[in-house]
């Protein structure tokens, strides 16, 4: 195999949703795979029992000897950039000069393969791409795709088809990713400034999305709210309403599920109706429906793979419904996103009382967002705000959730750490209770489930 094509592969970083579903890809094409993450999960139990061995010590002599022993420019070994340039295992690797890629590179390698359709986005793009390569896949169109999330439906993050004819990516701005890709067609779902410790200014973040779309070679897909910032002819606006070409009409909720019309230009089709809630998730659906019929899924397929979509994990995913009360998690992590889930919440459950329980991810987005933070969190009845998930981050002095806390407008209002969580909710009556937040706010969501399931 060329290092296009690598026969040993090794993953600083394994159990990353990106990074297990390319050590996935490489196994499934026949490579020996290996890797290291700090702790165990879910994921990476699936990892091992596909064959891939992972190891929790940074101790070189942990590494396979499958991996030592071969020649150096042999290895291709993949980092996160989560990943601090000091670890162990990548200077052990680095003195022995085998070759090095960022996640993004290999990602970049798979699209020169085959069509590539690219989903990007500070919101929305996992729920996209999960929405167009299931469609794709119930269409009967063949796909590989690479997700930034588990869908429900496969209770996976990779789709892997030896016989695909085009590539569904998730491009992640993060660390300017999305630029290593090659993508034919793309779609850009929105652009809420993030991410600002890497961009600086958010007019740098809109200049390195025009760097993406100037990409794609084929159709640009983009939220009417950003298509402004693109120009050129394969640039077409969507939307849910409003004058866009392509967009969601009629939009309305019977019998706790969303149905709409697509209209695509002259072309309508009446009635769809999504599998999954939450409005901003029709939204999705205009997106990844435009792009999967342009891809050839027939209408009726089109139909029935909507309504049989169950989502992505921890995204507004209902965790326990009772007599009494709601739970749902969701991924939420930006001021939008928040705005986006508590709506439907509201939307979903007209006249209920919503607790959020909120764990921020990273001071600098909380430095840099907390107005917006303030202004979003502000919309719920009652606030549990929980301390700042650091990720990779040192924390900044002055930016706590006590300080965030004291900007939100809310009289009902508490912080929490997450060991006191539990413990406090057996005290309260909840009605519909959102579980927000991109950190590990997930650890405790099986917990509140069942506690709540037992009332």
């Amino acid at each position: 195999m060329t290092m296009e094509r690598p026969d040993l592969l090794y993953f600083i970083g394994i159990g990353g949703i990106g990074m297990s579903g390319l050590a996935r890809y490489y196994r499934r094409r026949g490579a020996a795979v290996a890797g290291y993450d700090r702790t165990p999960s879910e994921l990476i139990g699936q990892l091992r029992m596909e064959g891939i061995e992972v190891q929790f010590t940074e101790d070189p002599r942990a590494i396979p000897a499958e991996f030592r022993d071969a020649i150096p420019g042999s290895v291709l070994v993949v980092r996160t950039p989560a990943v601090p340039l000091d670890s162990p295992l990548l200077r052990y690797w680095e003195e022995r000069g085998a070759r090095i890629l960022k996640r993004s590179e290999v990602l970049g390698l798979i699209t020169q393969d085959r069509r590539t359709i690219a989903v990007a986005g500070t919101h929305g793009k996992t729920t996209v791409s999960t929405m167009l390569a299931h469609l794709l896949t119930a269409g009967g169109v063949r796909c590989n795709a690479f997700l930034g999330g588990i869908s429900a439906n496969y209770d996976t993050n990779v789709l892997l088809d030896d016989g695909a004819v085009v590539n569904v990516v998730e491009a992640d701005e993060y660390d300017r990713s999305f630029l290593r890709l090659s993508p034919s067609e793309a779609i850009i779902t929105a652009m809420d400034p993030d991410h600002l410790d890497i961009y600086g200014t958010a007019e740098a973040m809109y200049a390195a999305y025009a760097e993406f779309a100037a990409l794609c070679t084929g159709k640009l897909l983009v939220h009417e709210r950003v298509i402004g910032r693109f120009g050129g002819p394969n640039a077409v606006p969507y939307a849910i309403d409003g004058d866009a070409g392509v967009k969601a009409a009629n939009v309305r909720v019977e019998g706790g599920a969303y149905h709409f019309d697509l209209v695509l230009g002259e072309r309508t089709l009446k009635d769809l109706t999504l599998g999954m809630p939450g409005r901003h998730n029709v939204e999705n659906a205009v997106a990844a429906s435009a792009m999967a019929l342009d891809l050839g899924v027939p209408e009726d397929r089109l139909r029935k793979g909507l309504a049989g979509f169950q989502g992505v994990r921890r995204r507004f995913e209902v965790r326990a419904r009772t007599a009494k009360s709601v739970f749902i998690d969701d991924y939420a992590h930006h001021p939008a996103e928040l705005d986006a889930c508590i709506r439907s919440a509201r939307e979903l459950h007209p006249g209920r009382r919503i607790t959020g329980i909120f764990q921020p991810h990273l001071f600098t987005r909380t430095r840099d967002l907390a107005a917006g933070f303030a202004e979003s969190l502000a919309q719920l009845d009652e606030l549990i705000l929980l301390d700042i998930y650091p990720a990779r981050e040192q924390p900044l002095p002055g930016i706590t959730s006590a300080w965030l806390l004291e900007q939100v407008p809310l009289k009902n209002k508490t912080l929490c750490t997450k060991q006191a969580l539990v413990p406090l909710l057996r005290t309260r009556d909840v009605d519909i209770l959102l579980a927000l937040g991109a950190g590990d706010i997930d650890r405790e969501v099986p917990v509140i489930a069942a506690m709540l399931n037992e009332r």
